[in-house]
């Protein structure tokens, strides 16, 4: 295959950056995005060239990592990770475009690769379980519906890649939040902290700089692991019960 890469290159998060475009005549089409990144970065370094900058890891489609956008979607044409996007889903002498992800709750490191370390403190404000429950218990002791153990496993699928902000007009990051929230508000083990849960990690959200959610649903439609929006109106739930909640208790001592 012969292709053309435009690519935006970037030295660092206070540099001007710009599109630099790359000519490719020997892809495969079973080559993987990422392989194909190789093969020109190869080329760049025989070349005396700088290689192209971009986010990998497990390249097996779990890690979340590869994040590009791809002619104008994030992961590219199909709703998978960048690591399983082959070659064959582009046409011969096609020319494409990769950027970073754009969102001000994610700066430019350098080429592709931003900074997403905005979700591990989301999390860390209240994505886990802290109850003292002494000795682990045996799962089957405590018995939880097929319906709702199936949609926290569906919602602990998230893998954080970001792929949802990318698709999103205001850089939202309620799917991601809302997968978070989730997985842990159907469990009987994730009760005890629920509402302080909900109300800690989209406070967090919003203090990173993500936008307001609008329903066009782009977040869905990109994400590698169908997460659905239905999670968003549960974290909905989730919140403003923490917040009558704590109006009351804030009233009733006012009350006294």
């Amino acid at each position: 295959m012969k292709i053309t890469l435009k690519i935006w290159r970037q030295k660092g998060t206070n540099d001007k950056g710009s599109f630099k475009t790359y000519k490719m005549d020997h892809a495969s089409p079973d080559m993987s995005f990422l392989e194909m990144l190789d093969v020109l970065n190869n080329d760049l370094v025989r070349k005396g060239e700088e290689p192209v900058a971009f986010d990998h890891d497990c390249r097996e489609g779990i890690c979340g990592m590869c994040s590009l956008y791809i002619n104008g979607r994030p992961h590219g044409p199909l709703q998978t990770t960048t690591c399983q996007l082959h070659m064959r889903s582009f046409s011969d002498g096609e020319t494409i475009t990769i950027e970073p992800w754009r969102a001000k709750a994610f700066p430019i490191i350098k080429d592709l690769v931003v900074d997403r370390t905005a979700f591990d403190r989301i999390q860390q404000a209240g994505g886990y379980v802290s109850v003292n429950t002494g000795g682990v218990p045996d799962a089957n002791e405590i018995p939880v519906p097929k319906k709702i153990a199936d949609e926290a496993m569906d919602a602990a699928q998230c893998i954080g890649c970001g792929a949802c902000v990318a698709a999103c007009k205001n850089a939202s990051a309620m799917l991601f939040v809302s997968a978070k929230v989730s997985q842990f508000a159907l469990l009987p083990q994730g009760q005890p902290e629920r509402m302080e849960r909900a109300e800690k990690m989209v406070a967090r959200m919003d203090a990173e700089g993500f936008g307001a959610c609008t329903n066009t649903r782009a977040c869905e439609a990109e994400c590698p692991k169908g997460i659905k929006i239905t999670n968003i109106a549960r974290m909905n739930r989730e919140y403003f019960a923490a917040m009558l909640t704590n109006y009351e208790v804030e009233a009733g001592a006012g009350g006294d």
